[in-house]
C-alpha cells in the first residue's frame, strides 16, 4: 500500500516507520525539513517539503496512487482542509485525521471522516483510571462510549452458547482466547471452561457486566 502522511511530528514519524517497517510505501509531508529528522536514517519513503492541502505538493507525494492519507499536524484546521481535500479532490476514500477539538471532531464524523479525538481519547484513559468502580479496559473508543475489557465468569455460564451470552447481557463477545490461541467467536461458539473472553461494552455498563458474569445466569 502507498499512504500519504501530512505532519512529521511524534505522532506523524511513528506512523510512517511503523508503516514502512511493515512494507508499505509512504511519503511524509511537513513544512519543516527539520521535522523529517525524526524518520530515523533507516526510512526509506519519501519526505516532501509543503503543505498536505497544496495539490502540488499532495501529487509529489503520490496522491494519486495513494491508498491512504493521515493527517496528524499540529492544526486542526490544516488536518480538516487537507483531508477535504484529499477526500473530494483526489478521491482517497481511506482518509484519518487528527483533531484536538472534541466539536470538531465530532462535526468531522458526521462528514464520514474518521477522526482520532486527541483530548477526548486523552481523557477518556484519564476516566478509566481514575474511576474506583471501574477497571481500566484494555481498549476505549476515542468517544469514550465504549470499552473492551476481559472478564471472568461463574462456573454456571459455561455450556451456554454466546449468542444467548450476548442477548442476555446486552454485550459483544470480540475475542476469545481456547488453550492458548486467540480467535473471532460467531453466534455457534460455545463457551468452554478455561476460555478466555473480551466483551465489548457501553463503559458504562462495564462495572454491571462484570458483576452479573460473576454470579450464575438466571434461569429462563
Amino acid at each position: 500500500m502507498h499512504i500519504v502522511i501530512m505532519g512529521c511530528g511524534r505522532v506523524g514519524s511513528t506512523l510512517a516507520r511503523a508503516l514502512v517497517a511493515r512494507g508499505h510505501e509512504v511519503s511524509v509531508i511537513d513544512l519543516d525539513v527539520d521535522a523529517f529528522r525524526r524518520l530515523g536514517p533507516e526510512f526509506t519513503g519519501r519526505t516532501i517539503k509543503g503543505v498536505g492541502f497544496d495539490k502540488e505538493v499532495l501529487l509529489k507525494a503520490g496522491i494519486t496512487n495513494a491508498d491512504g492519507f493521515a493527517a496528524v499536524s499540529n492544526g486542526d484546521n490544516s488536518n480538516i482542509l487537507a483531508a477535504r481535500v484529499v477526500r473530494e479532490q483526489f478521491g482517497v476514500k481511506n482518509v484519518v485525521a487528527r483533531i484536538y477539538d472534541p466539536a470538531r471532531a465530532e462535526v468531522f464524523e458526521k462528514m464520514g471522516i474518521p477522526t482520532v479525538a486527541t483530548v477526548r481519547w486523552t481523557a477518556g484513559q484519564v476516566l478509566a483510571h481514575l474511576l474506583p468502580d471501574v477497571r481500566k479496559p484494555e481498549w476505549l473508543d476515542p468517544s469514550m462510549n465504549v470499552g473492551l475489557q476481559q472478564m471472568n465468569y461463574h462456573d454456571d455460564w459455561v455450556g451456554m452458547p454466546l449468542s444467548q451470552i450476548e442477548a442476555d447481557l446486552r454485550v459483544r463477545v470480540a475475542s476469545m482466547q481456547r488453550l492458548g490461541s486467540g480467535f473471532v467467536p460467531d453466534a455457534r461458539t460455545v463457551l468452554q471452561a478455561g476460555d478466555l473472553v473480551w466483551l465489548a461494552a457501553p463503559l458504562n455498563r462495564l462495572a454491571e457486566v462484570r458483576e452479573l458474569l460473576s454470579h450464575a445466569p438466571e434461569k429462563h
